[in-house]
């Protein structure tokens, strides 16, 4: 079947016609193309046609897709082991690589989602400070528990309503929200609420609605009010974990948070997640403690040897470095031809990432361009005709892979330019 079969059958069976909302194509328009398999930098459509994809499944695949040297760990976990449910080897040889590995955790504890993760996490800061109320940046994504499925109410640094249907106002009440970039407000929430929270969540690198780096001084003055107010700091590093340094963000900024939450590359493809962090804290978790916290796919074996192939491959072979400057390139080459084209797209970057938005500077929502979404559709439209791949959502980020050469890269920026143009002048 071809896919547009495919999608007409599939919203018989699913939600939406999928299992993760951004899959389909709600937001830029059409049917989604169906892939049925992958290799390297590639996707390979049910119609046979190749795609270069700079989804990488959202971000976990930093080699590329089915890496042969990750690919040769999981076969052989794959004849040996599939599910346990008992104490192993791997989980163990894994949580012992990153602790020794990364200064900010002494004490991991793996799950199945960066979701997961997050919401772990949180009740560790609740059952350490005693305090419920927990305060997030507004477009910044911690997954889909129901705390962090809220957004700034009433215009108001603190307020915050429902983001989701189904979720209470109880549990939306429990979460504060204040804009990135605004110390002033960040400082506001703290003297109105500062004795009622358990920690501040960030993502260090927000990254999940656009990609808006963040100055410095802000995120210091909020780690100073947060320690001032006795409130902990958790970094939601599930995208820039192992992605922007070996320590993530919180080596970028040569700053120790509380707890930490990874995902995406530390599962080499598979579905792993894990929240870590100081000794003392990790130990409230079950059975060292009182905080209950289980998962019967928790430290799957194949995800296990996944991740740390994955993770040892990146640091032997400067995995990291490669593709920072790769992504720099594109960066520049593309947006040297849109200042010379005289069109206000600019390609804004951050190690391996990147995202297309208008203007030289965006660090919260309320820079996003009001047209965007609708250059973003036709941008879009015509990558994929050309065969190029981004995430269907005009506020995704791309991802860069080991996979991504420089020879394909400069086809790719000669494409980019052409349909931005086409976009804009057509």
């Amino acid at each position: 079947m071809d896919s547009q079969s495919l999608w007409e059958k599939s919203q018989k069976y699913a939600p939406g016609g999928v299992h993760s909302p951004v899959r389909a194509f709600k937001s830029v328009g059409g049917s989604p193309v169906f892939f049925q398999s992958a290799q390297g930098a590639y996707l390979t459509s049910v119609e046979g046609k190749e795609y270069i994809d700079f989804c990488q499944s959202f971000g976990p695949n930093i080699l590329g897709h089915r890496d042969p040297e990750v690919q040769a760990a999981v076969s052989e976990m794959v004849d040996r082991v599939w599910s346990l449910g008992t104490c192993e080897p791997y989980s163990l040889e894994l949580a012992e690589w990153l602790v020794e590995q990364v200064p900010s955790i002494e004490k991991i504890r793996f799950v199945c989602s960066g979701t997961e993760a997050v919401m772990s996490a949180l009740r560790v800061a609740r059952a350490s400070t005693g305090r419920s109320r927990v305060l997030k940046f507004e477009g910044c994504y911690h997954g889909h528990a129901d705390a962090m499925l809220v957004k700034a109410g009433s215009g108001l640094a603190g307020a915050a309503a429902s983001d989701s249907a189904g979720v209470s106002e109880q549990n939306a009440s429990d979460t504060l929200v204040a804009p990135l970039d605004r110390e002033d407000l960040v400082e506001k929430v703290f003297a109105e609420h500062g004795s009622e929270i358990a920690a501040v969540i960030v993502e260090p690198l927000p990254a999940n609605f656009g990609l808006l780096i963040q100055r410095k001084e802000f995120w210091f003055k909020t780690f100073e009010l947060a320690k001032k107010h006795g409130a902990l700091i958790i970094f939601d590093e599930v995208i820039s974990g192992f992605r922007v340094a070996q320590g993530g963000m919180a080596e970028v900024l040569d700053f120790q948070p509380d707890l930490v939450t990874y995902g995406k590359v530390m599962g080499g493809g598979f579905p792993v997640g894990a929240y870590a962090g100081k000794r003392e804290l990790m130990d409230l978790v079950a059975p060292a403690g009182s905080v209950y916290q289980a998962g019967t796919l928790a430290a799957n074996p194949i995800g296990m040897v996944a991740g740390l192939a994955t993770l040892k491959k990146v640091q032997r072979e400067g995995v990291r470095e490669i593709l920072a400057a790769r992504t720099e390139n594109m960066a520049q080459a593309f947006n040297a031809a849109m200042s010379k084209k005289g069109i206000p797209l600019r390609m804004h970057y951050f190690a391996s990432l990147f995202w297309m938005h208008e203007g030289e500077t965006v660090r919260s929502v309320s820079d996003f361009h009001p047209q965007h979404t609708e250059y973003y559709k036709k941008v879009f439209a015509e990558l994929l005709q050309q065969s190029i791949y981004l995430a269907p959502s005009a506020f995704e980020v791309g991802f860069m892979s080991l996979a991504h050469s420089e020879e394909l890269l400069e086809k790719v920026v000669a494409q980019l330019i052409g349909a931005v143009d086409q976009a804009y002048n057509g």
